[in-house]
């Protein structure tokens, strides 16, 4: 509706942004400097968030700057079951036919992993994302598949991605073992007061408008109803957008915005 409203090309505020025009605050651009860092050490890395914070997004912008024909990126958004779900997926995403004994996955993924590497000149990078839902024996299972020659040599990138309460997780004395191994950790932070019009005016620009059409009270207002956190952004900016053209206003204000939190609540 507000799309002619506004004479966009498309909507500002949906998910599907190329991984090359995502806005790159200041938190965004030193997780890819240590994610690029995590990928040349191979080793375990520890990336958390509040919810909405764009650390899947970080992640996928990360895996795509990588070389296919160096990296294989194996992506895990599967985060609540056992030991052999775990094993599965990771299996299917390596092209694996699926065994049905837990002993035998375990070997088959490491022994693909072990091909990739020597053989392919391959380097995998696992990607658990929502890894706080991971029960704690999953955890110790993704430690142990890290271990090569006696835990002497790196050869499986692992990224665990997660909410606030990961961190907590991992400084658990029940996993110390794998605490220990993390070589890269980073939580990303919310929108800063200063990021957040930019952000609002490059989501805008990719639509086809370089006008400023949130006012200053509007900006603040999305500043405090949101949490700088860019998935509840715009999701609000959305709502006000749509609260600004059935006003058949041209710009939107701190009302819209308003109106667009009571449509959330």
């Amino acid at each position: 509706m507000y799309l002619k409203h506004f004479g966009f090309q498309h909507y500002p505020f949906d998910r599907d942004i190329p991984p090359d025009e995502m806005f790159v605050s200041a938190g965004m651009a030193e997780l890819t400097v240590r994610l690029h860092h995590l990928i040349e050490l191979r080793a375990i890395g520890l990336v958390t968030g509040d919810s909405g914070s764009g650390k899947s997004s970080a992640c996928r912008k990360m895996a795509s700057e990588l070389h296919a024909g160096l990296y294989k990126v194996l992506y895990v958004p599967l985060s609540t079951g056992n030991p052999m779900d775990l094993y599965k997926t990771i299996a299917w995403e390596l092209g694996l036919p699926t065994e049905r004994n837990r002993a035998a996955l375990y070997r088959q993924i490491r022994t693909e992993v072990t091909r990739l590497c020597v053989e392919a000149r391959t380097r995998p990078v696992l990607i658990v994302d929502e890894a706080q839902w991971l029960r704690s024996e999953v955890l110790e299972e993704l430690r142990l598949l890290t271990n090569y020659a006696m835990d002497s040599e790196n050869r499986l990138c692992l990224l665990l991605a997660g909410q606030t309460e990961l961190r907590r997780r991992v400084t658990m004395a029940v996993h110390e073992s794998l605490s220990q191994r993390i070589a890269v950790r980073f939580h990303l932070p919310a929108l800063t007061r200063d990021e957040l019009p930019l952000y609002l005016a490059h989501l805008l620009r990719r639509a086809g408008t370089e006008l400023p059409l949130f006012e200053p009270p509007a900006i603040e207002a999305l500043f405090h109803g949101t949490s700088r956190l860019p998935r509840k952004v715009n999701l609000l900016a959305y709502h006000a957008l749509i609260a600004a053209a059935l006003a058949k206003h041209k710009t939107v204000t701190a009302e819209h915005v308003q109106a667009g939190l009571r449509e959330m609540s």
